[in-house]
């Protein structure tokens, strides 16, 4: 025996510590024999007394235990059965473009790096195309847009260290939008982790709370199995393959054939347990709607996810002739001017409504946690997440009925078991008056003079009068934005692209490379705040140098709005609020695009100018109109907290 073992070298929960062992002789007296043994994190308790022969004999087992732990760690096991091919020309780059070649993604969103170079020259050769922009987050963003856009999985690559640390913002953006999107992130080598390598950081502990797996790749054969062809074969297919071909002799054969056993019974344990596979409980919902009088239908950006189509969301939504609500994705799912969209006066129609049918909507901060509810109606909730279909229930709401599940597909079996049962016209159609008035005294508001410059509401008017009828509305702003909500009109589904319940400020540039390259017929139009343009204009030069030309928006009032209505009525002070009346037009010049700057005396000659910057755009310039704008009392008592 060899003086103390400890195989540092091991995870912990493979360590394997024997103390002394070595200095003992066949009887010799047992002073200072170690009371504890630590095998795998456990204790092993002695007796006072023990024959050294004992410990010697189970000192060989831990020894041999460790070997084959050892062994199968460092990979020796493996390599007995798979051939190391050490002159291939071959790269884990040239993997990672196959799977997501024969997953369907035509996109790879990218700030380059050392680290992932080998998968975005692979990706190119496979024809996948690389679209690199000015920052990471804003990578993300676009990934996120293809995925709302398109039904697929939106797929972004960066760097090591802070090109990964970039992206924490967009993808907390992208898991509270419920976008499906995959984000591969470079990492130090293998053996430099931990040893202070360049951008080498604990990557994992970061993105672990912000999705729904996390994984590290060690070895290039772990990229291609996402899932384990194991778990898709029979048992009796698997144990073939796991089972020794002869009865195992010795301790290591008997250990080895031990484990595999083992792994093959944790592979299948409860695999077959019955489950609940029963379909949504749409019956009790069926006569709750039937008997309803005044109900309201509150959509979320949820509905709109795959698997089911918008536009059979649409007509099962008239077919029932319910008033709706529409929010974030789901803006313009019913058109512009339908008639049971109700845009107006939410507050006052949940407190008349006496059924709510909450399809992918939260209740969170947009319905002041349920708070907006009357207690006296009856209230649906569909949701695929258990803890957001039932947020805040334990305080100022409670459910009739909670449904976890997809919100479009319960729509469309409402809409079928209903079927010859439709709304009372009266209803949807008085708080469509209420509805028109609002948006008259909105268009007054919009031909008052503001003291300087334009007025916003009277800009906003002017564009969404002249959008296309194809045109994809994003949204990146606070104040300027939150009135675009209320007064722009996106033509149909999948038209509006938002943030979502994060609020985050930044997302126009790749949300607009997105959906640009999804959608490339369609007008993109970017609705900006000053403030949010400044995250990423650069993205100017991304749009001219990847063609793929934009319509900016920009209402520059110089100052973070949103923020100002609140802090200084009741703090005094506009600090840290102030911004300049700065030449954006100009940066989007430098960029490749073509910038127009718009004052009041340009008034009379808005609609000529939009009408030109739509020619200029789709002959491939990208646009930036650099609106100055006064203040309103429009929205006024919103706030940002």
């Amino acid at each position: 025996f060899a003086p103390p073992i400890a195989y540092h070298s091991f995870p912990r929960s493979f360590q394997v510590y024997l103390t002394d062992v070595n200095y003992y002789r066949p009887g010799q007296q047992k002073k200072g024999l170690p009371r504890t043994l630590k095998l795998g994190g456990h204790l092993v308790r002695e007796r006072q007394k023990m024959d050294t022969s004992v410990v010697l004999s189970f000192s060989v087992g831990a020894v041999l235990a460790a070997l084959v732990l050892a062994s199968y760690k460092l990979g020796l096991l493996y390599q007995l059965f798979h051939k190391t091919e050490r002159q291939s020309p071959r790269h884990g780059g040239e993997s990672v473009a196959e799977v997501l070649r024969s997953h369907g993604i035509k996109f790879v969103f990218t700030l380059v790096g050392g680290h992932i170079s080998p998968i975005l020259v692979a990706c190119e050769k496979l024809g996948i195309r690389i679209v690199d922009t000015r920052h990471e987050a804003t990578a993300v963003f676009a990934a996120d847009a293809v995925a709302r856009l398109s039904g697929t999985v939106g797929v972004a690559a960066v760097t090591a260290g802070p090109g990964l640390t970039n992206t924490v913002t967009a993808v907390k953006n992208a898991q509270m939008a419920e976008s499906p999107l995959l984000l591969i992130g470079g990492a130090a080598a293998t053996l430099l982790q931990g040893r202070g390598a360049l951008q080498d950081i604990d990557q994992m502990s970061l993105f672990k709370p912000l999705c729904k797996f996390c994984a590290s790749v060690r070895t290039v054969r772990e990229i291609v199995p996402t899932f384990p062809i194991d778990t898709l074969y029979p048992y009796h297919v698997v144990e073939k393959e796991f089972a020794p071909k002869n009865t195992p002799k010795g301790l290591m054969g008997k250990i080895i054939a031990w484990y595999l056993k083992n792994h093959l019974s944790n592979l299948f344990a409860g695999a077959w347990e019955t489950r609940d596979l029963s379909p949504l409980a749409v019956q009790k919902c069926v006569e709750l709607v039937s008997r309803a009088k005044k109900p309201v239908i509150l959509l979320g950006s949820q509905a709109t996810l795959p698997p089911t189509p918008a536009e059979d969301i649409r007509k099962a939504l008239e077919t029932l002739g319910i008033p709706c609500f529409l929010g974030g994705m789901s803006r313009g799912l019913l058109g512009k001017n339908s008639a049971i969209h109700i845009r107006q006066n939410r507050r006052d129609a949940l407190k008349d409504a006496d059924l709510v049918l909450l399809a992918g909507t939260v209740c969170d901060f947009r319905l002041s946690y349920g708070r907006v509810l009357n207690r006296r109606s009856k209230i649906i909730a569909v949701n695929r997440d258990r803890s957001q279909l039932l947020k805040n229930s334990d305080m100022f709401w409670k459910p009739t009925v909670a449904i976890q599940g997809d919100a479009g597909s319960f729509l469309l079996r409402l809409s079928q078991a209903l079927k010859g049962h439709r709304c009372s016209e009266e209803w949807p159609q008085s708080l469509k008056e209420g509805d028109n008035l609002k948006e008259k005294g909105n268009r007054a508001k919009a031909d008052e003079k503001t003291e300087r410059h334009l007025n916003p509401l009277s800009v906003l008017h002017r564009v969404d009068e002249l959008l296309a009828e194809d045109s994809i509305i994003v949204a990146d702003g606070g104040d300027f934005v939150g009135s675009a909500a209320y007064i722009m009109r996106p033509r149909g589904p999948l038209r509006w692209l938002d943030p979502g319940a994060f609020g985050t400020l930044g997302v126009g540039g790749g949300f607009a490379l997105g959906a640009k390259l999804c959608r490339p017929e369609s007008e993109v139009w970017i609705v900006y705040g000053d403030g949010s343009l400044g995250y990423s204009v650069a993205e100017f030069d991304t749009f001219t140098r990847h063609k793929t030309p934009v319509i900016a928006l920009v209402g520059n009032d110089a100052c973070w709005s949103q923020i100002s209505r609140e802090q200084v009525p009741m703090l005094g002070s506009n600090v840290a609020c102030g911004l300049a009346f700065t030449d954006y037009h100009t940066v989007a010049d430098g960029y490749g695009g073509k910038g127009y700057l718009i004052g009041r005396e340009d008034e009379l000659q808005l609609d000529e100018i939009i009408a030109k910057a739509q020619k200029e755009c789709k002959e491939g310039k990208s646009i930036l109109l650099n609106v100055l704008i006064g203040k309103t009392n429009f929205r006024e008592g919103s706030i940002s907290v």
